[in-house]
């Protein structure tokens, strides 16, 4: 700590966390190695505090920072800015905000409730110069207060409430206005269908697109807003501005994939998230966007390069800053490229890998139950219906450890996987007819509902399966009309595009099968060789 920091009186119940602050600023090693001779580049950002120049200098990086979720460097920064000035509340705030990570991908849990409340009280204790600092910190404060009595989607809407009481008492307060969005676009109910707060937060940014063409969070949020199959189109101006405004943080590079998922862009998706990896060592930001880059190889039929990204975590020996971005990428990575290659053998053996990384599988039932869906998947689809039960009897377990734990959305995701395999299982055991309802069921839950931002997709969409179910039940009419449904929601994804050619071509329909062919074709410019479906497409495609 520093002489200033040191003969500042603070209480003893803050000094463990006022260590913590110091040792973050001075001692942590950087995650981002910009590349020589490069200046930083993060976005352009104004956020007015009543602290000493250098704790406004380090501040308003933090404030940068956090808008594109980089959340070492943030903390670092707002470390230094109460090095800078050790009376800065704000500074601490800053701290708090970092620590409620990524707001889609709430509730949050474990120690960050703790130190965020922890931090909050500092900030108080140093009795911030202006109404407007302390109402900051007091937003902050119903986010973090009494998270052991009050339920988390409670503090969450109280957060948000209270962002948006600032912008009526602050009228000129952008930055308020831009917390806002983004809480509120967060809060988001996964089954509103009419995406209530998604636009209105992005009725706001809209208008600070213009105003403000280099604020990292306008851009970032507005991507965030339109991460849904009906409004991505309108994500597109933000998704390739903001890898231009803030390249310097790894998920502003990152971020237009969720677009370019979306839309189907796979080469776009697989360049930006290329970019995440060759300029950071962060394991986060690395997994979350490995995920997506093997999601788009899978669909463009680059196989090898697809074995490559799990060669890469397979080789990780150790994933700092768990979070769940991470676990999900651990888990959904493996089970993809088993899956999206219909390898249901190899799928029913699926173990959370790599086994040698200390990484906290415990507290993310919802990462584990990906792993459990596709043992139980591939168990059902290779002819093992009684591991399959095995599995169902597990994915049941850990959908249950969801409601305990208040994890209502992934709850509720588990309850479409329970299906699934329940679906399959049904078939294995010889019956088709209750397979087909409850795929259809299945199917229809997961279209009232929608992806959470952690990952770039389910590891297999229900209505995809239901299509691949009526094709094996020799309905192939039917299953077009599945496969067509699910291309429409996900859009270029190979298995559907390869579904609705093989169905086409099966109920007679060969011009609408060559159409699909035309597209696989296409989309499979760049493939595998080897690949049995281009196979199948050039044969077809020769003789029609």
């Amino acid at each position: 700590m520093t002489e200033s920091c040191c003969l500042f009186k603070v209480p003893a119940v803050y000094l463990s966390l006022s260590l913590s602050l110091a040792l973050t600023a001075t001692s942590a090693p950087a995650q981002y190695k910009a590349l020589e001779g490069t200046p930083e580049k993060l976005g352009t950002v104004d956020f007015r505090i009543s602290c000493n120049p250098e704790a406004q200098r380090h501040f308003t990086r933090g404030v940068s920072l956090y808008h594109s979720y980089y959340w070492p460097e943030a903390r670092k920064s707002f470390s230094a800015s109460a090095q800078a000035d050790p009376s800065c509340a704000m500074s601490y705030w800053g701290h708090a905000v970092v620590l409620m990570g990524n707001a889609f991908a709430w509730p949050l849990s474990g120690n960050a409730l703790k130190e965020g409340l922890d931090a909050v009280e500092r900030a108080k204790a140093l009795q911030a110069k202006s109404a407007r600092e302390r109402d900051y910190i007091a937003s902050a404060e119903a986010f973090f207060k009494d998270a052991d009595k009050i339920p988390a989607r409670t503090r969450q809407l109280a957060y948000e409430l209270s962002l948006e009481k600032m912008t009526r008492d602050y009228p000129e307060d952008v930055e308020a206005q831009i917390f806002h969005a983004h809480i509120m676009s967060a809060n988001y109910d996964p089954n509103d269908k009419q995406y209530t707060n998604q636009l209105k937060a992005a009725t706001v940014l809209e208008k600070l697109f213009i105003s403000l063409p280099d604020h990292p969070g306008v851009a970032h949020y507005l991507i965030h807003s339109y991460d849904y199959p009906p409004l991505a189109q309108r994500g597109l101006k933000a998704a390739y501005r903001y890898r231009d405004v803030a390249p310097s943080a790894p998920h502003a590079l990152h971020m237009p994939s969720h677009t370019f998922t979306r839309l189907g862009f796979w080469q776009d998706s697989i360049a930006s998230n290329t970019s995440v990896i060759n300029i950071t060592r962060d394991a986060s930001s690395r997994l979350h966007s490995l995920d997506y880059m093997a999601y788009a190889y899978l669909q463009l039929g680059q196989e090898r390069n697809a074995e490559n990204v799990l060669a890469d975590i397979r080789a990780m020996t150790k994933v700092e800053g768990e979070g769940l971005a991470s676990a999900f990428a651990l888990a959904a990575i493996p089970a993809r490229l088993s899956i999206e290659r219909s390898r249901w053998s190899q799928a029913a053996q699926l173990r959370l890998q790599p086994d040698e990384i200390d990484f906290g599988w415990a507290q993310f039932p919802h990462a584990q139950a990906i792993n459990v869906f596709a043992r139980g998947l591939g168990a059902a689809r290779s002819g093992a219906p009684q591991q399959a039960r095995q599995e169902l009897a597990k994915l049941a377990q850990l959908k249950q450890d969801m409601v305990d734990g208040k994890l209502r959305y992934w709850a509720d995701q588990a309850d479409i996987q329970v299906k699934v395999v329940e679906a399959w299982t049904l078939r294995a055991e010889g019956k088709p007819e209750q397979a087909l309802s409850l795929m259809q069921a299945a199917a229809d839950h997961e279209d009232r509902t929608e992806k959470s931002a952690v990952t770039p997709g389910p590891i297999k969409p229900a209505r995809e399966l239901l299509g691949e179910m009526l094709l094996e039940s020799n309905q192939p009419a039917l299953a077009l009309v599945e496969f067509e449904a699910a291309m429409k929601k996900e859009p270029n994804r190979f298995r559907a595009l390869s579904g609705a050619a093989s169905a086409a071509e099966l109920a007679g329909d060969k011009q609408r099968a060559k159409d699909y062919y035309g597209q696989m074709q296409k989309l499979w410019n760049g493939a595998d060789p080897d690949s049995p479906e281009l196979g199948r497409m050039k044969a077809f495609l020769v003789s029609n």
